[in-house]
């Protein structure tokens, strides 16, 4: 691994204008954590890392690198891009176990983080930076959000997430308080009246998107977000329909595949995936099948009901009048995104979502009531998990400033 490592980081050529930082949406420092690499310097580079991205252990497994860091690469353009997410991999695992340091010293300041997931964990870790006393309420059971109930352990084990909390959450002094939902038992106000300066929303995505069709409520038919949460309680039987072709599509299947399904397709309405190269790739690999230009009309208990869409030269798409057909299955998993569940903003005075539940902020994160705050899936819907970060490092410079701004009244 060090070797084919060693040899990436030789492939670099060092750009002045590192085409590479440009196409990764947190703006990774890519050519200088090459450089310390090849001068030894291992852990300035992981050090270098981590202050950048808190969740570079993670984005380093699942980011989209084809369509960022790697390519953007200029060595890309007539061979292979040098892959900076082994390198970036390998450095950030083997820093780690190095991070032992405790807490900063406190500020005096308490901040409440609602929801772990990419967003929460980012601002957590850049605020308890800043010597805030950070507490985490989270509704589930461990921390992570889509991260650990969305994403495949074969993809992100959930060992990496265990020591991100172990790291840079218990030892660094954030508070976790798992099992709990803000806004039941506990209000946005109860937090305001115990001493919290500065509330984060960041409670994700987890409402399934439906097709509205007849059939959907039909008990072998389940959504992906509750199929990934926990894939082992379903039995979905030898022959799976996945309605979609998203990264999420992909990572359903493979699932299925993993758990004894022998036949899987996804069907898409597009006549392409709209999963990355590298993931639809390895689904196909790994005998996921594939449909094209088919739209679902009607489930039924031995399957669906597609309609074909007819494409133009002029680029026009038409469904197919009379083109109905069965395409029998054991289950059917629909696989269309999901969007935020919105019952905080509900219950909240202050707070605002639009009509498919996304918190409204402003550009620097604040929602309508002051002193709350905003990021990650809740505001801009289900998005890449480096997206989240990038975000959400803004918005925890807003939250900082906020909190500071308190002091000087």
């Amino acid at each position: 691994m060090a070797y084919h490592v060693l040899d990436e980081a030789q492939r670099c050529l060092e750009c002045k204008n590192p085409s590479c930082m440009k196409g990764c949406p947190i703006s990774t420092p890519i050519p200088t954590v090459i450089k310390l690499l090849k001068e030894n310097k291992l852990d300035e580079a992981g050090k270098l890392l981590f202050e950048n991205n808190p969740l570079t252990t993670i984005c380093s497994l699942v980011c989209n690198h084809e369509k960022q860091c790697e390519g953007n690469c200029v060595l890309g353009k007539k061979g292979s891009p040098v892959h900076f997410s082994a390198i970036e991999s390998y450095i950030s695992s083997a820093y780690a176990p190095k991070m032992t340091e405790g807490p900063e010293k406190s500020n005096g300041h308490r901040i409440a983080i609602v929801g772990s997931g990419p967003a929460g964990l980012t601002i957590a870790i850049i605020l308890a930076r800043y010597g805030y006393q950070v507490t985490i309420f989270e509704g589930r059971d461990k921390i992570g959000g889509v991260l650990r109930y969305g994403i495949p352990e074969f993809r992100l084990p959930k060992t990496v997430i265990d020591d991100l909390q172990y790291r840079h959450l218990e030892l660094k002094g954030i508070k976790i308080r798992p099992n709990i939902r803000i806004g039941d038992a506990i209000s946005v106000d109860d937090l305001f009246r115990d001493g919290y300066k500065a509330i984060f929303l960041g409670t994700g995505a987890w409402k399934p998107r439906a097709l509205h069709i007849k059939g959907e409520t039909l008990g072998h038919v389940h959504f992906a977000i509750n199929y990934l949460n926990n894939p082992n309680v379903y039995k979905l039987g030898e022959n799976v329909a996945i309605i979609g072709a998203g990264n999420a599509a992909m990572d359903v299947a493979r699932t299925a595949v993993r758990n004894g399904a022998r036949n899987v397709t996804c069907f898409s309405v597009e006549n392409k995936v709209a999963a990355s190269d590298y993931e639809f790739r390895y689904a196909t690999l790994e005998g996921v099948g594939f449909r094209y230009n088919l739209k679902p009309v009607e489930i039924v208990d031995e399957g669906v009901i597609f309609r074909e869409i007819v494409e133009y030269e002029d680029g026009r798409r038409e469904e197919a009048p009379g083109s109905d057909r069965l395409y029998p299955c054991d289950s059917v998993i629909i696989a269309i995104s999901q969007k935020p569940r919105n019952s905080l903003a509900s219950k909240t005075e202050g707070l605002e979502a639009t009509k498919n539940g996304l918190m409204v902020i402003d550009e620097f994160g604040h929602t309508g009531r002051e002193g709350i705050f905003a990021a990650g899936d809740v505001v801009h819907g289900a998005r890449t998990v480096v997206e989240a970060v990038s975000h959400s490092k803004m918005v925890a410079e807003s939250m900082h400033r906020y909190v500071q701004s308190l002091e000087s009244e």
